[in-house]
């Protein structure tokens, strides 16, 4: 029989996007900061227009994003506030209700890259507060392994070897965390 186990430590992560990344990023970092605390990695700027339309009429096309990752580790229930955070922050820079930037958080944890959401499909949990989880990619073999309801950036090499190196500074602070506490 099974026992309730306490979840490991995740890797907060967040991708930003907007067709107006260079302008908005510098504002929402110092937000972000404040809120998560000491961000540790940064990726380049992604392409990320090339992958949808649905944001073009709220956002403009030319979508930019970035990926970048938090020095502290979280929780996994931790993933709800965080949303409901940064959505209130993606308002903060909503112009006449369009949103101007998106700002998608998730975790990595040893096995998974883990992406909240509010919209409800059948590959997404339930967690709380109108908040839905999506595993996005399981990490197989060395490395992470799409789905096929996995979004299409994410399927790209240059997303996951991004997400892969942040996925290796997470298992380096992890250990750090486990020797700390003497695990």
């Amino acid at each position: 029989m099974g026992e309730p186990r306490k979840p490991d430590f995740a890797n907060l992560v967040m991708f930003i996007f907007s067709g107006f990344l260079d302008y908005f990023y510098p504002e929402i970092k110092p937000l972000l900061i404040d809120e998560f605390g000491e961000i540790d990695y940064e990726s380049k700027t992604l392409d990320f227009g090339k992958f949808t339309f649905y944001y073009k009429e709220e956002m403009g096309g030319d979508l930019k994003g970035r990926l970048i990752s938090f020095k502290e580790l979280i929780h996994p229930h931790e993933i709800v506030n965080v949303k409901l955070k940064t959505l209130r922050i993606e308002r903060i820079f909503s112009v006449e209700g369009k949103r101007k930037v998106n700002i998608d958080p998730g975790y990595i944890n040893n096995t998974q890259f883990v992406l909240s959401t509010t919209k409800h499909w059948g590959n997404r949990i339930y967690l709380s507060k109108g908040i839905y989880a999506e595993v996005t990619l399981m990490f197989v073999n060395g490395h992470f392994v799409p789905f096929e309801h996995t979004y299409p950036n994410y399927k790209t090499k240059e997303y996951i070897e991004e997400l892969e190196k942040i996925r290796n500074i997470y298992k380096s602070k992890r250990k750090q965390l486990l020797k700390k506490l003497g695990g």
